[in-house]
């Protein structure tokens, strides 16, 4: 092989003011806290593990059932079952003590002051790196997308998390509005320092042998590969609106997938549902997109952010 092909590729990013080895994260609800995947994942190969929404007291989820599977994708209305922040403290991270990884813990709530209650109880962890605030969850009744699709809630929820941390804030963008860009220049008006998106977009499935909607609230959010095309348009958009960093998400499988997220101005990028399919995805993605830069002669990953020639 060629020089031109075996030359190492810098693959390290900044989100704000964490730095990253790669910027292939864990999207959200997808990866646990990552100890079911160690098995399978060298957790210390990731640019940070995201973990599942963890609010202030223990959350039930929805009824069953909760997942329909669609073409290219699935629908899921699981509705950030967790058992609150204690347990997440105890038990996850804890566990994660031992893994040197960037954490960045999803934060969800009903209200303002439940978001904030629970970074105030993280802030004593020296295990946490950032903050991803959640207001974009369109399975919860009460907070979750109620905030993310109207600029004034998004902005008193971010601001509010603003004032009790200096850790990073990446504000996690729902799609299920008219126009995205908004909502991002609120939150970064507000203080984040990063945005992720986009959180599954609601959607519902009906099975016509039963003639009954296949998950038990009717709608739930879509994810997989079905909502890569909207995803991308909704980072590009937003990638050349705010100057704040952007995490892409959306049906990533590929690293070529992920490149288009890059090429389309974010900075990193999450896979989510595809750890369902491979648990090994992470990793593929990543290697695979250092294989990609070196055949296209790139010395550092980050070149390819926001590359795309119009």
């Amino acid at each position: 092989m060629g020089a031109h092909v075996s030359h190492t590729v810098d693959m390290s990013v900044k989100l704000g003011s964490i730095s990253l080895r790669t910027p292939v994260l864990t999207a959200s609800g997808t990866f646990a806290s990552g100890r079911e995947f160690a098995d399978f994942v060298d957790l210390e190969r990731l640019g940070a593990l995201v973990t599942k929404g963890v609010s202030l007291h223990p959350w039930e989820g929805n009824p069953s059932p909760r997942i329909a599977e669609t073409a290219s994708g699935m629908l899921n209305s699981i509705g950030l079952q967790n058992p609150g922040v204690e347990a997440f403290c105890e038990q996850d991270l804890a566990w994660l003590s031992g893994v040197d990884v960037p954490i960045i813990v999803n934060v969800s709530g009903h209200t303002a002051e439940e978001y904030v209650a629970v970074i105030e109880r993280l802030e004593d962890e020296a295990r946490v790196d950032a903050y991803e605030v959640n207001i974009s969850c369109p399975n919860v009744d009460a907070g979750g997308m109620a905030f993310g699709t109207a600029c004034a809630p998004a902005e008193e929820v971010v601001r509010a998390c603003r004032a009790v941390t200096a850790r990073p804030l990446i504000v996690k963008l729902s799609p299920n509005v008219t126009d995205i860009t908004e909502i991002a220049r609120a939150v970064e008006s507000a203080g984040a320092d990063a945005v992720s998106l986009i959180n599954t977009i609601l959607g519902m499935a009906v099975d016509v042998g039963t003639f009954r909607p296949k998950l038990a609230r009717v709608v739930g959010g879509l994810s997989g590969p079905a909502i890569k095309p909207v995803a991308l348009r909704m980072v590009w958009q937003v990638a050349g609106t705010v100057s704040i960093p952007v995490v892409g998400m959306g049906g990533i499988c590929e690293a070529d997938d992920a490149a288009e997220f890059l090429l389309a101005g974010a900075t990193a990028i999450s896979v989510g549902t595809a750890n369902f399919i491979d648990p090994t995805t992470v990793i593929r993605v990543t290697d695979g997109l250092a294989e990609l830069c070196r055949s296209h002669g790139l010395s550092r990953v980050s070149e390819l952010t926001g590359a795309m020639r119009v």
